[in-house]
């Protein structure tokens, strides 16, 4: 029998909680499995002496269960984290920037986000520093995060007249969320996880998370609603060796022949990978279409790539966009003195 000194475990816990988990679920994966074989009555009326004693054993590691859980508990240490210790991370990047629908965004990706076990979420503003409502609305999230700026140098932002595809958007604060990971990881060689760039006018499902989970090199899935067409998507067939299935191109409206014809929702990447290869960063320079081949192509080869969403059959991610709101009163309102947001954070 194990036990545990309570003293002991209250002033070392904040330190070594996640080793407290790992035992935590150990205990319990023992525990069901034991319980279960002498659940029934039949069972209970012809155990033996020996099996007794394994049960008395079973109730005992209950009672340290019970324990575990009140010291984590006694440390605001949410169930959701010591639950999915030994889950690989997502770490999801997303650039953001001031506008009217800017926090009614990062609200659909947090309603998301919330349901997703072991994922760290990490904003990066557009921006000279870290705006008031954004800190404030990810202190109250309820998720673990890491909040960032990087601002994009004035003729490199789009104007009011451009369209969308004129100009590269988000580039220098994904690469700012890279160098985040890259500082966060320098001492360790093979850390787990993975890596998701979620830009903040899409829309994810729960579904999709799911699928990038266990990424071993790039993973790819269809996008929907992108590129004037219902959906992109990678082709996918049966390995010429027999080895599963592979990536053999795109279906697109677009330039299909663009090396990894991919949206910038359509793919996540291994952690590790990521991190071993130093020049895998977004490029402003890249021409119109490219930026996600040529950050791609830093990383793996076609054959390399992983299907997922049931061999790409599947649309987990839509790239939605809210509509631009229209502020015309607002300007005549705060023209007047009376903007309507005064005194309310919207």
């Amino acid at each position: 029998m194990v036990y545990f000194n309570l003293y002991f475990l209250k002033r070392r816990a904040r330190k070594w909680w996640p080793y407290l988990a790992i035992l935590l679920l150990l205990i319990i994966g023992y525990y069901e499995g034991v319980f279960h074989q002498f659940s029934s009555s039949s069972v209970l009326d012809s155990v033996d002496d020996q099996s007794r004693s394994t049960m008395k054993e079973v109730f005992a590691l209950q009672r340290q269960v019970r324990l575990l859980r009140s010291v984590l508990k006694s440390y605001s240490i949410p169930e959701r984290e010591y639950s999915d210790v030994l889950l690989p991370t997502i770490y999801v990047i997303t650039p953001t920037y001031a506008r009217p629908v800017q926090k009614a965004e990062l609200t659909r990706l947090k309603t998301v986000f919330l349901h997703v076990p072991a994922l760290h979420w990490i904003v990066v503003e557009d921006a000279s520093q870290n705006s008031q409502l954004v800190s404030n609305f990810l202190k109250s999230s309820g998720l673990t995060y890491t909040h960032l700026h990087q601002p994009t140098p004035d003729e490199w932002k789009l104007k009011d007249s451009d369209p969308n595809w004129r100009k590269p958007r988000g580039v220098l604060q994904r690469n700012a969320g890279i160098k985040w990971l890259r500082r966060k990881f320098m001492q360790e060689s093979n850390p787990r996880g993975v890596v998701y760039f979620a830009d903040d006018d899409n829309t994810y499902s729960i579904e999709l998370f799911q699928e990038m989970r266990h990424t071993q090199t790039v993973s790819v899935w269809p996008v929907g609603l992108v590129g004037d067409v219902m959906v992109e998507r990678p082709q996918v067939s049966v390995h010429p060796k027999g080895e599963g299935h592979q990536v053999t191109g795109w279906l697109t409206g677009w330039k299909p022949n663009r090396p990894f014809a991919t949206d910038m929702a359509g793919f996540a990447v291994n952690l590790a990978l990521l991190l071993k290869k130093s020049k895998a960063e977004f490029s402003l320079s890249s021409q119109r279409g490219f930026l996600e081949s040529d950050f791609l192509g830093n990383l793996v080869k076609l054959n390399n790539l992983e299907p997922k969403a049931e061999l790409c059959t599947m649309v987990y991610v839509w790239h939605t966009r809210t509509e631009k709101a229209n502020m015309k009163h607002e300007e005549r309102l705060r023209r007047a003195g009376k903007p309507t947001d005064e005194g309310i954070e919207v």
